[in-house]
């Protein structure tokens, strides 16, 4: 009886960990607050690393309750695109950030954050839609 609503639950939040460290990057390297070096990040790709986890389990779980129905839903092929192009956008900005003690962001660094925040956005949203699929 409360197994799918704690798996849920847990898939929220695993989902608020990750596009919240997500976005905290994203919006030090939009600006908000340059005064704080970028290596004082370091811990937004540890807790994005626990908030995948969960959600990569909880999310398995959650698509095998509707696995006929989702496997060929596009909402849910576009979800898993935005998400995987979401966490491989985290790739040049880890280096980025673990590069060194560097305060100024490139113009690439910038675009990225702004993709990233647009797909975590859309991956959200689209995911909150599957509900009524």
């Amino acid at each position: 009886m409360w197994a799918f609503p704690a798996v849920l639950t847990l898939h929220t939040a695993g989902m608020a960990v990750l596009v919240g460290a997500s976005w905290v990057l994203d919006l030090r390297l939009l600006g908000l607050n340059r005064h704080v070096p970028l290596s004082s990040f370091r811990w937004v790709f540890p807790a994005v690393a626990i908030g995948l986890i969960v959600n990569l389990s909880t999310g398995i779980v959650l698509f095998m309750k509707n696995a006929t129905t989702w496997g060929t839903s596009i909402p849910f092929l576009v979800k898993m695109t935005l998400v995987i192009a979401s966490v491989a956008m985290l790739v040049p900005l880890r280096s980025l950030v673990l590069g060194g003690e560097a305060r100024e962001v490139p113009d690439s660094a910038r675009g990225l954050a702004i993709a990233s925040i647009l797909a975590w956005a859309g991956a959200v949203t689209v995911g909150r839609l599957l509900a009524y699929v």
